[in-house]
């Protein structure tokens, strides 16, 4: 096998035109440089200089081994600049994972900023598995994800997953227009015992929250039906189907015929994250996006 570095300095031989030039611009001893080029004569198989006067002209076999040489190093040298672009967050790709109702209020302006930023980085958001976002994160499959933080997320971090606390999203009562209760500010989640309820979270981190609440304030919702896209949920409310609660980020397109009511006595929470894992967060494109993620949720 050719020894690349070895190839290097039979180029700068060839391109000098003699080996004491060369060792001159390389640093080295004409005995260095010479030593070099007869080590790599010998993994070729070939002579690769003559002598002519008082110098030195490479063979056919030393020129064809000086012409690699240059692409070698022409190639080595993209690389570099490919590498010093990465690890300045000029290029790349970074693939999110999040979960649809913090796309419009929390990613969309985040990925704005970030693109304002590093242009140059190729931004790839996609839904992911809500039962499971950090399995996916951890086989690789996104570069950072947006995930609702559960009982024993903790157990993730360490050398593996970094989690990053963005914000709370408490979750709000949705009544009919015309329901007696619409008429108060805040409601006790007590005072929605009795009534049926609309579901709209599946079963995992979202729903959590909610079952947690009612368990606290002495009641298991009687979910009569269910709809796991908040606008249809939002709908069956105001078809008079039942009560139900969504998060605030869920509610960004609000129903006509539903009023909107703060809970308490507990309110129930969910608490968003941003997840990464650590190899990448030493990178500045997913830092910036951290950071812009933070910035969005303050407001």
């Amino acid at each position: 096998m050719l020894d690349v570095r070895r190839m290097q300095v039979l180029r700068a031989v060839v391109t000098s035109g003699s080996v004491t030039a060369a060792a001159a611009h390389l640093g080295y001893t004409p005995s260095a440089v010479s030593q070099q080029v007869a080590a790599l004569e010998k993994e070729a198989g070939v002579a690769l200089l003559e002598r002519v006067g008082r110098g030195v002209q490479p063979t056919a076999a030393g020129r064809l081994l000086t012409r690699h040489a240059a692409v070698i190093s022409q190639h080595v040298a993209e690389a570099e600049t490919a590498l010093a672009d990465l690890r300045m967050g000029r290029t790349g790709r970074l693939r999110i994972g999040y979960f649809a109702s913090i796309g419009p209020n929390l990613l969309a302006p985040a990925v704005a900023r970030l693109r304002r930023e590093h242009p140059g980085v190729l931004i790839d958001p996609k839904l992911t598995d809500p039962d499971d976002p950090l399995s996916e994160l951890e086989q690789g499959s996104t570069d950072l994800a947006i995930v609702v933080g559960r009982p024993g997320d903790e157990s993730h971090q360490g050398n593996r997953l970094r989690l990053v606390h963005l914000l709370g999203d408490p979750y709000q009562a949705v009544l009919p227009t015309g329901h007696p209760l619409a008429a108060r500010e805040v409601i006790d989640l007590a005072d929605l015992a009795g009534e049926p309820w609309v579901g709209s979270e599946p079963p995992g981190p979202c729903l959590e929250p909610i079952i947690d609440a009612c368990a606290a304030a002495g009641f298991s919702p009687n979910v009569v039906a269910k709809s796991e896209d908040y606008a249809t949920a939002q709908a069956f409310v105001a078809a008079g189907l039942g009560v139900g609660l969504i998060p605030r980020l869920g509610l960004g397109t609000h129903h006509p015929g539903v009023a909107i009511r703060q809970v308490r006595r507990p309110e129930p929470i969910r608490t968003i994250y941003a997840a990464v894992r650590e190899t990448v967060l030493s990178q500045p494109a997913p830092r910036a996006l951290i950071d812009a993620l933070i910035d969005a949720a303050r407001e």
